[in-house]
C-alpha cells in the first residue's frame, strides 16, 4: 500500500519548481547559459536566465556540475510489454513503475507510439496518464499498424495469438481507407504501415500495394497527421517516397550502402528518419552472428543515417523499446556519434526536430517562457561528453518530476 501514496506525491512537485546552479541550454543552436535557473509555474516555464528570483516554498533541484535541456522525445516506441499493453487492468503504481524504467529515466517526457496492441490500449494509457492518475511521460500513439495481405511480420505473430489481438492485415484500399478514418476519429495521432514486412514463407519481405499506402496516408494527412513507415528494403523506399510517407521508422540495411541521390530524394520528400541503430546490433546478435557480421550490419546504418544527415534530413531520436527490452541509451548516442552527429544535432533529434515534425513547436522542444515545462537535468554537460545525454538525473513532465521516484529522491 506504500507504493501508489509515493507515486501520487509526484503532483506536489507541480506547482512551483525550480532548477537551480545549472548550465541551461535552452536550445540545439542556442549559447548556452552558465548558472543559470529555470523556474517553473503550474506546468510552465515562467523564467529562464542567471537572475531568477527563487519563490518562497518552492521545490528546488540544485543542477550543481550537471546541465539542462529540454525534454526528450522518444519517436519510435511500442506500447506492447507487460503491465502496458493492460492498461485498463493495471494499477497505477504498475504502469508507473514500467513508464519510468522505460522511458523516464532516459529523460523522455514524449514518446510517440507507432504500432501496439490491443486497439485503444494505448489510448487509455494515455487518458490515465493526462488525467494525473499515472505518473508518466506524454503519449502519443498510431493505434494498430497496418500489414500488407497475408503479411503479418513473423516476428510478432506468436505475441498478437497470445493477446488475441484482432488482424491488422489490409487486403484493399477502400478496406485501408476505412480503418484509417476509424482509428483517426478515435484518438489516433498518426498511422504506421509496414510496406515492408518480413514473412516466413519463403518469400522474405511482403510489400504492401502503393495504392494501400496512399489510401491510409491520405487519411492521415486530410487528418493532419504523420504517416510512418517500415521500408525493411529498397523497394520498401519507393513505396514510401511513391506513397508520400512522413517518417521512415528504420533505415534498411538489408538494401546495402545509400547512395548520396537517395538521401537527396528522401530529403526533398520531406521524409525524417528514426535511427534505431542499436536495434540492428541487437537483432544479428539474436541470429548469434560473429561480431564481424554485427559490425558490417552497424556500419550500414551508420552509412545511411550518415548521408542523410549530410543531406539535411531530419532525424527524430528513437530506440524502438517494447519491441526490444534495451532501456539504455547510452549505445544509440554512440552510434549515432560514429555517424557524424554532434551534441547539437542528436539534442535537435531528441527536441527541436520532433517538436516541429509533430506539430508542437509552439510548446515544446525549447526552454523558454511559456513552453510546457518538460525537462531533463543532467548529471554532466553533452557538450563535453555525450555520454551526458544518458546520465539522467531528473526528469521533468509538465511541471512534475517523473523521474527519479519520490522515494529515490535526495
Amino acid at each position: 500500500m506504500v507504493l501508489p501514496f509515493l507515486l501520487l506525491a509526484d503532483a506536489a512537485w507541480a506547482g512551483e519548481l525550480a532548477i537551480v546552479n545549472a548550465r541551461i541550454h535552452p536550445s540545439p543552436d542556442a549559447q548556452p547559459i552558465a548558472k543559470g535557473t529555470v523556474l517553473v509555474r503550474d506546468g510552465k516555464l515562467v523564467q529562464v536566465g542567471t537572475d531568477v528570483a527563487v519563490p518562497d516554498g518552492a521545490e528546488v533541484i540544485d543542477a550543481e556540475g550537471g546541465s539542462v535541456v529540454a525534454g526528450f522525445w522518444n519517436s519510435h516506441a511500442h506500447i506492447l510489454p507487460l503491465p502496458l499493453s493492460e492498461a485498463t487492468a493495471r494499477s497505477p503504481a504498475e504502469l508507473a513503475f514500467a513508464l519510468r524504467r522505460m522511458f523516464a529515466h532516459w529523460g523522455f517526457t514524449t514518446v510517440f507510439d507507432i504500432a501496439s496492441f490491443p486497439p485503444g490500449n494505448a489510448a487509455t494509457l494515455r487518458k490515465r496518464i493526462a488525467a494525473g492518475e499515472v505518473a508518466g511521460p506524454s503519449l502519443l500513439t498510431v493505434d494498430m499498424p497496418f500489414f500488407p495481405a497475408d503479411g503479418t511480420p513473423s516476428y510478432v505473430k506468436d505475441l498478437l495469438e497470445s493477446m488475441a489481438a484482432p488482424s491488422a492485415e489490409v487486403a484493399t484500399a477502400s478496406e485501408a481507407r476505412e480503418r484509417a478514418r476509424r482509428q483517426l476519429a478515435e484518438g489516433a495521432d498518426g498511422v504506421k504501415l509496414f510496406i515492408g514486412a518480413i514473412v516466413d514463407d519463403g518469400t522474405g519481405v511482403r510489400l504492401m500495394d502503393l495504392e494501400i499506402v496512399r489510401a491510409v496516408v491520405d487519411e492521415a494527412h486530410r487528418a493532419g497527421k504523420p504517416a510512418f513507415a517500415h521500408p525493411t528494403t529498397m523497394e520498401g523506399i519507393e513505396l514510401a517516397l511513391a506513397g508520400g510517407i512522413d517518417v521512415l521508422a528504420h533505415p534498411t540495411p538489408a538494401s546495402g550502402p545509400w547512395s548520396a541521390e537517395l538521401a537527396r530524394r528522401l530529403v526533398d520528400g520531406d521524409v525524417a528518419l528514426t535511427p534505431t541503430l542499436q536495434l540492428f546490433e541487437i537483432e544479428v546478435r539474436k541470429e548469434n552472428a560473429p561480431e564481424t557480421v554485427v559490425e558490417e550490419v552497424a556500419g550500414i546504418v551508420q552509412q545511411q543515417l550518415r548521408l542523410f544527415h549530410e543531406a539535411g534530413g531530419q532525424v527524430l531520436f528513437g530506440t524502438d523499446i517494447g519491441y526490444i527490452d534495451q532501456a539504455d541509451t547510452s549505445r544509440e548516442f554512440e552510434l549515432m556519434a560514429g555517424a557524424g552527429m554532434d551534441w547539437r544535432a542528436i539534442l535537435a533529434s531528441l527536441t527541436t526536430t520532433p517538436a516541429r515534425r509533430f506539430g508542437q513547436h509552439a510548446r515544446k522542444g525549447r526552454i523558454e517562457a511559456g513552453m510546457d515545462a518538460d525537462l531533463v537535468v543532467l548529471g554532466s554537460d553533452p557538450a563535453d561528453d555525450l555520454r551526458a545525454f544518458s546520465n539522467v538525473r531528473y526528469t521533468v513532465r509538465g511541471g512534475e518530476v517523473i523521474h527519479p521516484a519520490p522515494w529515490h529522491r535526495p
